[in-house]
């Protein structure tokens, strides 16, 4: 995801939801899937698109067919709709893009193309062929955040995040509230980057949080950079995007991953019996395939590593709401009231942080 993905939160504010959209008819592909992905980046990025592209290869399996992809396709009409154009003219039925900026181009192509199905993680445009989603990524970190409290020695855990927008917010304070479950006196500081995808400043952001006495760091960021750092200062972290002690082996105690085919496997299956996309996008619970984690290292104790498995199944039941009220901030305002569970559209516009965290510029 590149920077113009900060354009997401005025969108979201504005409409309390992902997108807008009159009630559509269902569709239904007049012949068998044919699938193809565009993604953003190179697919071995280790982060965003290698997770989509993790997921690409998933289906391959499970569906027993080749789905091609293209690479390093840009945020721009220029570059998206020959991409997909080509794949149509190829007889490509089912396109799965990769990012935020891609949103108005699917948006003109689905409507170009009505017999084709558009699916756009991070997207905001949907239609009657077409459907945006992304995952409550609050949910997996809530966990890494008790594997966070659970592997840290001083309860001062830190937090490499990109931008302070709403989705990333609620994943810092999800994090926080998840180690306070742990730990009750656990503080979580965090500092924001500028970007998505930028591993000088994640290092040097990671270091300086080492200096200041941390001893774990967690991340909502691309790239392994925060990882690396870790390990290399001999301290302990938790990743995102994907199960990042591939790079960090010794450090990284927990991650949140995305976990996309247990969405697109369904969903694609809808495409051929009946499918009618989300009016508003999909917005995905760890139960229907948005993130999930891999957890835990060696440094998170047994008794937290049962409590994580036991939350992530509360979770996935529906026992257990992140954002359930009684719910303050750090000022001590009601957030959420008792009973009550925060609405998505306070989720994607939410500036402000519970308690125990520190942010930091």
């Amino acid at each position: 995801m590149k920077a113009k993905f900060k354009m997401l939160l005025a969108a979201v504010a504005t409409t309390a939801v992902i997108s807008t959209a009159p009630a559509r008819a269902e569709f239904k592909l007049e012949n068998p899937p044919k699938i193809a992905m565009i993604l953003l980046a190179q697919k071995n990025d280790g982060g965003w698109s290698q997770a989509l592209d993790e997921a690409r290869q998933k289906l391959e399996k499970d569906m027993g067919i080749t789905i091609p992809v293209i690479e390093n396709v840009p945020e721009n009409a220029t570059a998206i709709r020959p991409a997909v154009e080509l794949l149509i003219q190829r007889g490509t039925n089912v396109i799965i893009g990769s990012a935020f900026g891609y949103s108005d181009t699917f948006k003109e192509l689905a409507e170009k193309y009505p017999k084709v199905a558009f699916l756009n993680p991070a997207g905001t445009t949907n239609g009657a062929n077409l459907e945006s989603f992304y995952g409550r990524t609050y949910e997996s970190q809530y966990l890494c955040g008790m594997a966070a409290a659970g592997a840290s020695k001083t309860g001062k855990l830190g937090f490499v995040a990109a931008n302070p927008f709403g989705l990333v917010n609620w994943t810092v304070n999800a994090y926080a509230m998840g180690a306070r479950q742990v730990n009750p006196n656990a503080t979580v500081t965090v500092v924001y980057t500028g970007a998505w995808n930028d591993p000088v400043k994640e290092r040097a952001a990671a270091q300086a949080l080492i200096e200041q006495g941390i001893d774990v760091v967690g991340q909502h960021v691309d790239t392994a950079a925060v990882q690396i750092v870790a390990q290399e200062k001999g301290v302990y972290g938790t990743g995102h995007h994907r199960d990042l002690s591939e790079f960090a082996p010794k450090a990284t105690q927990c991650s949140s991953v995305w976990v996309w085919d247990r969405f697109l496997g369904p969903e694609i299956k809808k495409l051929s019996t009946g499918w009618t996309p989300s009016e508003y996008g999909a917005f995905i619970a760890m139960k229907d395939g948005g993130t999930d984690i891999k957890c835990c290292g060696d440094a998170v104790p047994k008794e937290v590593a049962d409590k994580i498995t036991a939350a992530r199944q509360e979770i996935i039941d529906g026992k257990r709401q992140v954002y359930a009220g009684p719910l303050k901030d750090r000022e001590g305002k009601e957030r959420v009231a008792a009973g009550q569970v925060l609405s998505d559209g306070d989720l994607w516009k939410m500036d402000w942080f519970v308690d125990g965290v520190i942010s930091q510029k």
